[in-house]
């Protein structure tokens, strides 16, 4: 097992990013502090999680070489100006302006043709909404699929069901903002973000709900980047079903979905948050080689 390393030292300089309609998001970005060489990578988080969370990673990963850029989706964390309940941010502009924003601000400080996205769950399932995906050099993909209820096993489908299609809507209109801290589902969220992510849920294919009957808009079918998906053999929401889902909606995209099992890495569980926590940093180096674009082996089913 990786040992444990405070990485909490490292310096990491608080940026602004300025997105196509004048929105501004903050983010950190992380110089390499290792040998250099590696290419720059984009963080982008899951829904309703912080930057915070994935600041020790990206620490951890800029001492392997790497420039590393984290940042807040608007409407969350530090992108949020203003009270949550006034904030009209929505989940299709957090892929077509706030991660398109954020690749091009890491291209230009860096100098580098493009950059590796490592998307965590939606943050790693929007590259078909981004005009400029072909900046996106690799994607790695941690427990990113399209969510959809029908390929989760059926409890597990209908408490997501509930939540999102039920419990989040008539938060909604009690509060004005979606309250999914009080499902555990992260963070609160901006209304119209709360009820997409349920709506993408429910129909399947993710990202592609946000531009149907608008093919100007949709890229799904060019993207080429190659994808390489990983999801935890105990993950309810990134399921090889799932996955298969998201596959589907990136025809020409050359693809590598592996399922990792935690105990082959000396851990009881991954689920579908923990792959970023420092204490289950013993996955890392294989998000590490993921990000340099090696080989990577399918763990042994013995181990789970």
């Amino acid at each position: 097992m990786t040992p444990s390393i405070d990485h909490t030292r490292q310096d990491a300089e608080i940026v602004d990013i300025l997105c196509q309609d004048g929105q501004r998001l903050r983010g950190h970005f992380l110089p390499a502090s290792g040998a250099p060489g590696g290419p720059p990578v984009l963080v982008s988080p899951a829904t309703g999680v912080k930057q915070h969370f994935y600041l020790r990673f990206a620490r951890w990963l800029a001492a392997q070489g790497h420039d590393v850029l984290v940042f807040d989706y608007r409407g969350i964390g530090l992108s949020l100006q203003g009270p949550l309940k006034e904030c009209r941010a929505t989940l299709a502009e957090w892929g077509q302006l706030d991660q398109v924003a954020a690749l091009d601000w890491l291209v230009a400080r860096t100098g580098a043709p493009g950059v590796v996205l490592v998307g965590h769950s939606a943050g790693g399932q929007m590259i078909g909404l981004l005009p400029n995906h072909h900046r996106v050099a690799r994607l790695v993909g941690v427990a990113a699929s399209t969510g959809w209820f029908k390929r989760m096993r059926l409890a597990f489908a209908l408490k997501a069901r509930l939540g999102l299609l039920c419990l989040v809507p008539l938060g909604i209109r009690l509060k004005g903002y979606a309250p999914t801290s009080a499902l555990g589902l992260g963070e609160n969220l901006p209304s119209e973000v709360g009820r997409q992510w349920g709506q993408w849920c429910a129909a399947g294919g993710y990202a592609t709900n946000a531009v149907r009957e608008r093919p100007a808009e949709d890229f799904h079918a060019e993207v080429r980047t190659p994808l390489t998906l990983l999801h935890a053999a105990d993950d309810d929401i990134a399921n090889p079903g799932t996955v298969a889902d998201l596959v589907r909606t990136l025809p020409a995209a050359p693809s590598q979905v592996l399922q990792v099992f935690p105990r082959a890495h000396g851990l009881s569980g991954l689920g579908h948050l923990d792959w970023f926590r420092q204490s289950h940093q013993a996955v890392w180096p294989l998000l590490a080689r993921a990000v340099r674009g090696e080989a990577l082996q399918v763990s042994d089913p013995s181990g789970q």
